[in-house]
This record gives C-alpha cells, sequence and structure tokens, in this order.
C-alpha cells in the first residue's frame, strides 16, 4: 500500500450503517419537539414542543417518507433508510442555523427576530442544496431530475411557513375556502404570525436555486479530473461509497467494476490428507489476489470464502499482490474458488517431504519446504516492515525457484510487520527495489537447497480456535490456525491469523515463544473484514498480546499432539479475473485524495461567494 492509498484506506474511518428509517424519524421528532421548546414560548411546555414537531418535524417526516418514491418514480435508488438519515441530517442544519442566529440576536443586540427569519430563509435554501447534491450523488439522475425530490423538505417548509404565517392576507382578502386552507395564522405561535411576506418567499426561491447552481458547479469542477483520467464520474464514486458506509450495499463494487480490468492468476492448492483413510485434513489455497479493497467489497472476505470451500482445515494465507489486484465485486471469488477446486482434483500425492530450510538475502527471510518438485515458500521482512509484495516481484521469485528445479510453487507473504499508515512507502515492495531483488534471489536460494535436501517420512497435526476476538479487535472469523509438519523428527510451525498485518515485535515473540518446533512462521491471512472498523486495524493493536502468544502456544502443543501420517501434493490453476488494474488504485486513491484536499478548498471558495451574493440579496430587498 502507498501512501496515496493509505490515505484513501484511512476513509474506512466514516463508515457506518444507516439505522432504521423509523428509528431515524422517531429521532427527528424528538428533536423537532426540542426545538420547539426552545424557539416557542407559550404557557404550556407541550404546545411549544407540539409547534415545534408541527412546524420543524413535518418537513422532516414528509421528506424523510415522500423522498424514495419520488426519487424511484424517476428510476432513482434512494431506500427510505437513506431518505429518512438524509432528513434527519437536514433538520439539524436547520436547528443549528436557527439556534447560532438565535444567539447572535440575543448577544449583539442589533439584529432582531426578522435576521432569525432571514437565517431560516437561507438554511431551508442550503437544506436543498445538501439533499440536490446527495440525491445527484445516490441516484445519480440528470440535474433537473434530481432537483424534485430533493425540494421536498424545502417546499414543505415553505408551505407550511407560508400558510400559518398568515402570507396570503398580503395577496388577497381570499374567502372562506382560502382562509380555511390557505391562512390560518391563528393556529401559529405568535413568533410567526404574519412574520414572512411574499417577497419572503421570492427570496427563499431565489437562494434555493442560487445554492443549488452552486452545488452543481461544484460538482462539476471536481467531476472534470475523474472523467478524463479514469472515464468515470466521480459521482459514481460517491454514490457507491455512501451506500456501503450508510447500507451495506454493493453499489461500490458497480463502480469498481467500471474501472477494472482483466487479469490471469495463478491459484495454487497445497493439500494433505491421512494415510489410513484418505480424508483430506489439511489445505492450503492461494490465489495470488489482494483481499481488498475493504469489508466484504471485492474480496474482502476473500480468506473467508476460501476456507469455507475446502474440505479439511483451510489455511488461505496472503498472496504476493497488492491492491492493483483486489477484485472488483465479491462475484469473482467464485471463479477463484473453482479454480482451486480444478487444481484440487489433479494434485498428485506422496508421503515424503523435506524438513524447512530458513533462507536470509538482505531484508528478506524466506522459510521452505519441499513436497516432490513441488514448494511451499513463506517470505517475511521482519522485524523491518512491510506491507504487500506486488504481483510482479512474487511472479519473478516463484519464477526463480522454477529455475532451481521447483515444479509449482505456493510463495506466501507473510504480512507480519508492519507500521500502519506512515512513511511515504509503507513498506511496498515493488520491482527494481533492492527489496525485491533479495527476496527473488532467497526464494532461488531456498528452491536450491530444497532439492539438496533429503526427504522423510511426512506428519501433520493441526489446530484451530476461533477465539472471542471480533474484526474490531483485528480479527476475522477464522481466528488462529496452527499447521505442525514433521519430517523424520525436525518440527516446522506455520501460524496462521486471520487477520491484516501485525504489530511490530509480536511475530518475533510469537516465534520466540513456540519451543515445542524446530522451525515457524507467522502469518496473517491480509482478510480486510477488519477494516470496516479502522482502516490500520492491526493483529495486536487491539488485544493483549500475552494472550495471542498463550493461545498460538497452546495450539501448536494441540497440533503436535495431533501429528498423524499424511501425504501431500500441490497443483496450480490459472483463473480469469476482473481486477483493479495496474495503477488503477494508485489513480483511484490520488484522484480521491485530491477531492478531499482540493473539493474542501474549492466547497470553502463556493460557500464563500454564496454567501456574499445571499447578504447582497438580503440588503437589496
Amino acid at each position: 500500500m502507498t501512501e496515496a492509498q493509505g490515505e484513501l484506506a484511512s476513509l474506512s474511518k466514516y463508515i457506518f450503517r444507516a439505522p432504521r428509517w423509523y428509528t431515524t424519524v422517531a429521532l427527528s421528532l424528538v428533536i423537532a419537539a426540542l426545538a420547539g421548546v426552545a424557539a416557542f414560548d407559550s404557557q404550556y411546555v407541550l404546545e411549544d414542543a407540539w409547534q415545534g414537531v408541527f412546524f420543524i418535524g413535518v418537513p422532516t417526516v414528509v421528506a424523510s417518507l415522500g423522498t424514495t418514491p419520488v426519487d424511484r418514480y424517476f428510476g432513482g435508488q434512494l431506500t427510505y433508510s437513506r431518505s429518512s438519515l438524509l432528513a434527519f441530517a437536514c433538520e439539524v442544519v436547520v436547528v443549528v442555523v436557527l439556534v447560532a442566529a438565535g444567539v447572535v440576536a440575543a448577544v449583539t443586540g442589533r439584529f432582531g427576530q426578522n435576521f432569525v427569519f432571514d437565517a431560516l430563509i437561507a438554511a431551508l435554501g442550503l437544506v436543498f442544496a445538501i439533499r440536490f447534491l446527495v440525491v445527484l450523488a445516490v441516484s445519480r439522475d440528470s440535474p433537473l431530475v434530481a432537483a424534485i425530490p430533493a425540494s421536498i423538505q424545502t417546499v414543505t417548509a415553505g408551505v407550511l411557513l407560508f400558510v400559518y404565517s398568515g402570507t396570503m392576507n398580503y395577496l388577497t382578502t381570499g374567502g372562506r375556502l382560502v382562509n380555511a386552507y390557505l391562512s390560518r395564522p391563528a393556529e401559529a405561535p405568535p413568533e410567526i404570525q404574519y412574520a414572512f411576506a411574499p417577497r419572503d418567499f421570492v427570496l427563499l426561491v431565489s437562494l434555493t436555486a442560487l445554492y443549488g447552481v452552486a452545488a452543481y458547479g461544484l460538482v462539476v469542477a471536481i467531476d472534470r479530473p475523474w472523467k478524463r483520467s479514469l472515464g468515470v464520474s466521480v459521482l459514481d464514486f460517491v454514490s457507491g461509497f455512501i451506500g456501503h458506509i450508510a447500507e451495506g450495499t454493493r453499489e461500490l463494487e458497480d463502480f469498481f467494476e467500471q474501472i477494472g480490468e482483466e487479469a490471469v492468476v495463478p491459484v495454487t492448492v497445497l493439500a494433505f490428507r491421512n494415510l489410513d483413510d484418505g480424508e483430506e485434513k489439511a489445505r492450503f489455497v492461494l490465489p495470488m489476489i489482494h483481499p481488498g479493497p475493504m469489508g466484504e467489497i471485492g474480496g474482502g472476505n476473500l480468506p473467508q470464502r476460501v476456507a469455507e470451500s475446502a474440505t479439511g482445515l483451510a489455511f488461505p494465507p496472503h498472496a504476493t499482490a497488492g491492491h492493483d489486484f483486489n477484485l472488483v465485486t465479491e462475484r469473482e471469488v467464485d471463479t477463484l474458488i473453482d479454480a482451486a477446486e480444478r487444481a484440487h482434483a489433479s494434485i498428485d500425492y506422496a508421503d515424503r517431504a523435506t524438513p524447512a530450510v530458513r533462507v536470509q538475502e538482505g531484508e528478506a527471510k524466506l522459510l521452505g519446504q519441499a513436497f516432490g518438485d513441488d514448494a511451499l515458500l513463506v517470505s517475511t521482512f521482519s522485524p523491518e516492515f512491510a506491507d504487500d509484495v506486488e504481483y510482479a516481484v512474487g511472479l519473478s521469485a516463484t519464477a526463480e525457484a522454477r529455475v532451481e528445479g521447483m515444479d509449482d510453487v505456493l510463495l506466501a507473504d507473510a504480512h507480519n510487520c508492519n507500521n500502519g499508515l506512515q512513511g511515504d512507502d509503507l513498506g511496498h515492495v515493488y520491482p527494481g527495489s533492492k527489496r525485491s531483488f533479495d527476496m527473488i534471489q532467497a526464494a532461488g536460494e531456498a528452491a536450491q537447497r530444497l532439492r539438496e535436501a533429503d526427504e522423510d517420512v511426512l506428519e501433520l497435526g493441526v489446530a484451530w480456535d476461533r477465539t472471542a476476538w471480533r474484526p474490531e479487535d483485528g480479527i476475522g472469523p477464522l481466528g488462529v490456525r496452527v499447521a505442525v509438519l514433521d519430517t523424520g523428527g525436525d518440527r516446522t510451525a506455520y501460524v496462521l491469523v486471520d487477520g491484516n498485518n501485525m504489530e511490530p515485535g509480536l511475530r518475533e515473540t510469537i516465534v520466540e515463544a513456540l519451543d515445542g518446533v524446530d522451525h515457524a512462521e507467522v502469518m496473517t491471512t491480509d482478510t480486510h473484514i477488519v477494516n470496516t472498523v479502522e482502516s490500520t486495524n492491526q493483529v495486536g493493536g487491539a488485544i493483549d498480546w500475552d494472550e495471542l502468544v498463550d493461545l498460538v502456544v497452546g495450539l501448536t502443543e494441540e497440533a503436535v499432539a495431533d501429528l498423524e501420517p499424511v501425504e501431500a501434493g500441490m497443483a496450480s490453476e490459472r483463473a480469469e479475473v476482473t481486477v483493479f488494474g495496474n495503477d488503477r488504485t494508485e489513480t483511484l486513491a490520488s484522484h480521491a485524495n485530491a477531492v478531499i484536499a482540493m473539493g474542501g478548498a474549492i466547497a470553502g471558495l463556493a460557500v464563500l461567494a454564496t454567501v456574499a451574493i445571499s447578504v447582497l440579496i438580503f440588503f437589496l430587498t
């Protein structure tokens, strides 16, 4: 992960789930009642609360329940939960503006009640602009169509003010029908009776149009670089992101599919089965894909899906692939699983293997074992910081191992030491770097030593604990898994933690605590399920290290006690999938970060210009 990608990943801190629409509506009515108590001054508190519910809460309720059917009539995608949340947010904006105006009027003594009413008019115009942006982003309607559902809350509030302030009396004396339905100042609180003249509603329409044009201009300004570089609109990204963070929808995958590229990736399977009954005991599955980008979007839950497809205890370590090899949709996971099943069906088994070898070149360390002409290699740079290894680097390392006599190679990135999102490149292992050459050379040396090593009878023991930890603790649903391989008395432990990288030093602490084995390596799956809460939710960041160490030690002892003769085999297949593509992740991250950085400045300038025009309009009218 690069620095730009890290900044994009930090957007996960905004992730939440939209509450049910009825919960939001109930809360909006409570807020409206409290605002009514603060704003109105009748003899009875309950009457003040009711007036607040009527004049502030009713527009919110109408917008909550009316926006969705109107939006969907025009082919939009707003749900009731999103509409309610949007209406509630706009209600809060109105209340905050009114409170601020009231405080200014009270403190300065230079502004009267008319100042508060002018602020209300501006707030209703602002509400339209906010709703217009959201509807435009989520439903992807044309500006004119988006303006219809976006105007519901402002129009409802305007109609109530028109009727209950007695504005109709400025226009006509009216008859019974007019007085009954369009002029009811006697039913309103004294604070708003005859407070609004026809020009105030002309002003409301003018400000609403002004704010709407400013909002759309902001979108156009931000959208141009996205369309030039990626061929998609920023609104597509915003729509998908809102859908994901608010309701956990798959709309973000639709966006990723638009920018994705076809790729052919190897899927390697190392399987172990009991000698006595032929039942599968464990299966290592390594699709050369990155399990991202976040949550269950794309391949974020790839390790869990792979584990569920295996007969024996599954070990899905992290592959040598970065964010450019994120799957664009979860559907692509099925393609990988199918490829893994084809590879599994073509495995030739043998009951002998070599002891493990440990090789180090520069900062790169590799632990490897051979099963006939096939090799399992696990790479780490710990205690130095490292994040993802580029796809090309992994391919080059496996090719180097093949040059030295190996056939199929399962090369796993242990992904077990990183310092979060700090620094310039965040430990990225890219082609041409010294680390990449260290890793490639180490893979070749490990393969050479494995070719020269003697083979012996193979035994395997496994153990697994789901653990009580959850994704918010940095541990995914696969928990902690341990496989111990014994070849002629030489024991090697492979520890797999379902998490996204590790706190520095934790890997060494675990390895040093394992006394019953000759070699050990600790790996993480790089599952991005844990990143729906935090972008840097690494193993060891939120849990007690001693508890994890004790758990791994206990599981290793269980795995040693479970040792029994097995036969093993490895095979690979290729799968055609759609991934983010070369440099698309970096481009997306750069553009998203630019929108965040420059969007605020552009929005600030737009707000200043709009406020200046609004003030001028107020003075002229």
